[in-house]
């Protein structure tokens, strides 16, 4: 029962590690997608956080049954470490694997953040001298319209 349940708690851990090399394969899109500041293709960058988001839902479901099925078979391991040895250094390899990934992810979510930060200020920046150039166009629009009725300034108004 209990060496059963260790290659489940194995079986998910190895899981993990493909969902997050995934992960990182969604992260090298982005920083494609973001590299070039002036061609971004927004629906591409937004696939990617798609499919990110239904990735870490996957991740999170497989750590909520990782917790439930160790805790079953904590007392039991702790007790009888010896006997699972093997499997114990397998999973403590695959959890030091996971945090190196988890480490690797989370450096390329900054730079990827940071790409993204710096698109998204250049098109507010974009947006804004598009709004202050159509504004100047309006109030030379609205200043044009109001000089036709300017009445004659040289005519003589004497009766």
């Amino acid at each position: 029962m209990v060496s059963a349940s260790l290659d489940m708690l194995e079986e998910s851990l190895v899981k993990k590690l493909e969902i997050m090399s995934k992960i990182r394969e969604e992260n090298a899109r982005q920083k494609e997608i973001l590299s070039d500041l002036d061609n971004v293709e927004i629906s591409a960058f937004d696939n990617t956080l798609d499919v990110k988001g239904e990735l870490i839902d996957q991740l999170n479901a497989i750590d909520d049954g990782f917790q439930t099925m160790f805790d079953k078979v904590k007392d039991e391991v702790g007790e009888n470490k010896d006997k699972y040895a093997e499997q114990i250094k397998r999973i403590q390899k695959l959890i030091h694997s996971i945090t190196d990934a988890s480490v690797s992810i989370e450096a390329e979510e900054r730079r990827n953040k940071s790409l993204a930060e710096k698109y998204f200020n250049g098109e507010r920046e974009r947006f804004a001298n598009g709004k202050r150039s159509a504004a100047a166009a309006f109030n030379y629009y609205q200043t044009m319209s109001k000089s036709k009725d300017i009445p004659p300034q040289f005519m003589d108004k004497k009766n």
